[in-house]
């Protein structure tokens, strides 16, 4: 038997879901499960599944619940009536919330014991076994009475796992990870402070900087206090330069003890290998396979075995729905091909590909390379790209080429043989890709990107993806805020998801937004958005925003075509074909047509079927159409 409150509420026999019925039956599985064998009393669960206003059949309802969970979970579980409650033994069962406190405390203690590989894989592990907002499914009583206690132990979890890895030296990976955390928990000092630490030790002091600015500005601005001394004294030693501690890669390289047995809980299964890959930038003595090509020993000055690279950020634990292009790309890389992932600005694109990596870890066990092929002022060179690998596959800084083809070539020779995952997020183009594609053998590649020319790669799967259905972008809302904060007005939050386009990168900045405010309802925000000279600057969340990712993308147009962009979005009609766009702009309807074919392949312009007369039609998202009409309007205003 397998119970699990961390996601939704569900238990499982033999890998079989077992049927609960509806919400307070689920309260009633998990509030008897977080007892933890101890005496849930009538009132007690009366309160948690009707609030302070019960029917006056309440009784009855909760002896059939309970008996209704006898028969389902069957005789391995003794679930007694003992005076006025209920009590419930769970045996040998397995439940995720005693594993993952388990897995914690031993990571842990690990962690003050200086052991920090173990403590890095143990809280890995942990979190490992969350799937969403724990105690998703229940009523909003119980998720306000035991929810904030499961997410405080949660983000406990992240901030020692954060901490073991920085002391790995794992500044670079760990950036992306913490960044999330610190936009959707802005008063959390001790993320923030661990998110600073680790961008001054990759060298971006100013970020770091500008990390505690905004951490300030928002403890005043929303609790009108200040930041704790530990962060204000982090802060000075990063702006004096004189930041030490968690610092020195291979901290955790020197003997140690074994740690002993884990406590019972954290003994039991849970996702992943036994043994995971070390991390970046340890050797895996074990890992006979992964060896430099023979001809490459003369790199090595002591013939060490060649690294394993975990490069991967964090996978989104809070990734929702995009079933059919999970089982998509899953089929794709077991069938030998790369995939390339592309669709419109904020569409989810590079959390598809790391949820996906995440999931064929197992797969690749030569390790998985990472590179954002995005730089705040274009296209990174495939040159500083394959300097990252190659040093991340063992080769010592002195002895990689100097030059791009000479990097190549040494690269597809270290990576034959060799079956590794590597993910190319933000690509530009074709161009860009092709020298960091290793060359054929075992190896595969997922590439993210806007553009259409990626699909020219040769051997790929293209998968373009579309805004979320309306239930996943629900649901993604309520896995970010938390189901009571969306649970008040169902018609406010289906709003809330039609004016974010059903766009992931709009819904986590709105269910951020609310999750940070807990004076704000849904109704409220839905409100706000409806304006749309507003609705852009809502969108906006610390490093999150919505309205910056379409400026990129107008960048990266074409001057000519670029204009006529937001001509069309700002001016031309909500459903438009080329004689449409021809009138707008003043063109002929084969260059119309031209311009709006190169839209769509920028993925600013959605095809929208055929009109009466057979020709196709055309559509610009509504927060596209709200970004050039302001672009436009700041044209005007210059002029």
């Amino acid at each position: 038997m397998d119970f699990r409150v961390l996601g939704s509420v569900s238990a499982q026999w033999d890998g079989r879901a077992i049927a609960l019925d509806g919400s307070k039956q689920r309260t009633m599985l998990a509030a008897l499960l977080l007892a933890r064998g101890g005496l849930m009393t009538d009132e007690r669960l009366t309160t948690l599944l009707w609030g302070w206003d019960p029917p006056a059949t309440s009784t009855n309802q909760l002896y059939t619940y309970a008996s209704r969970l006898r028969t389902r979970l069957g005789p391995g579980v003794s679930l007694e009536r003992t005076g006025a409650g209920y009590r419930m033994d769970v045996g040998d069962a397995e439940f995720d919330w005693e594993v993952f406190r388990g897995l914690a405390e031993a990571g842990g203690a690990d962690l003050r014991a200086g052991r920090y590989a173990h403590a890095e894989r143990r809280l890995a592990a942990a979190l490992a076994l969350w799937t969403g907002p724990a105690l998703t499914g229940v009523t909003a009583q119980l998720a306000e009475a035991e929810g904030p206690r499961l997410e405080e132990a949660r983000l406990s979890a992240v901030e020692r796992r954060a901490e073991a890895a920085l002391a790995l030296g794992r500044h670079t990976e760990t950036v992306p990870g913490l960044t999330r955390q610190v936009a959707l928990h802005p008063g959390r000092e001790g993320l923030r402070g661990l998110l600073m630490t680790a961008l001054y030790h990759c060298g971006r002091q100013a970020d770091a900087l500008a990390v505690y600015a905004q951490g300030r500005r928002f403890l005043a601005e929303e609790l009108g206090i200040d930041p704790g001394p530990a962060l204000r004294a982090l802060h000075e030693e990063i702006l004096r330069g004189r930041l030490t501690g968690v610092s020195a890669p291979g901290a955790d390289a020197g003997p140690q003890p074994e740690p002993g047995p884990a406590p019972a809980a954290a003994s039991a299964s849970v996702p992943g290998p036994a043994e995971p890959p070390c991390p970046s930038g340890a050797l895996n003595p074990q890992s006979a396979e992964a060896a430099p090509h023979p001809s490459l020993a003369a790199l090595f000055d002591d013939g060490r075995p060649g690294l394993v690279p975990a490069l991967l950020p964090a996978a989104p634990y809070d990734f929702v729905g995009r079933a059919e292009a999970v089982r998509e790309l899953l089929d794709a890389l077991r069938g030998n091909q790369d995939v390339v992932v592309t669709g419109a600005p904020g569409i989810g694109k590079s959390a598809l590909a790391l949820h996906a990596a995440e999931r064929t870890r197992d797969a690749f066990p030569q390790g998985q390379l990472y590179a954002d092929l995005r730089t705040e002022g274009g296209a990174r060179e495939p040159g500083e790209v394959l300097g990252w690998f190659l040093r991340a596959l063992g080769v010592p800084p002195e002895k990689l080429p100097v030059g791009t083809d000479e990097r190549v070539q040494l690269y597809r020779t270290m990576m034959s043989g060799r079956r590794t995952l590597i993910v190319l997020d933000n690509a530009a183009d074709d161009a860009q890709v092709r020298p960091l594609l290793p060359g054929g053998g075992a190896s595969r590649t997922i590439v993210t990107g806007v553009r259409a020319p990626l699909a020219s790669l040769e051997g790929t799967r293209l998968l373009r993806l579309d805004p979320l259905d309306p239930g996943d972008a629900v649901r993604l809302l309520a896995t970010v805020a938390g189901p009571a904060r969306i649970g008040e007005d169902a018609e406010a939050v289906v709003r809330i998801a039609e004016f974010c386009d059903r766009l992931p990168l709009a819904l986590r900045i709105a269910a951020a937004r609310l999750a940070a405010r807990p004076g704000w309802s849904a109704t409220r925000l839905a409100a706000r958005l409806g304006s749309e000279e507003r609705r852009l600057d809502e969108l906006r969340l610390g490093s999150l925003d919505v309205g910056s990712r379409l400026s990129r993308a107008l960048r990266e147009l074409p001057p000519a075509l670029g204009s006529a962009f937001v001509v069309l979005a700002a001016a031309g009609p909500p459903l438009l074909t080329a004689p449409d766009a021809a009138a707008v702009l003043g063109t002929g309807t084969g260059d119309a047509e031209d311009l709006l074919e190169q839209l769509v392949d920028a993925r600013l312009l959605d095809g929208d079927g055929m009109d009466g007369g057979g020709r196709p039609r055309y559509r610009f998202p509504s927060l596209v159409r709200i970004f050039a009409r302001q672009q436009s309007e700041a044209v005007l205003a210059v002029v």
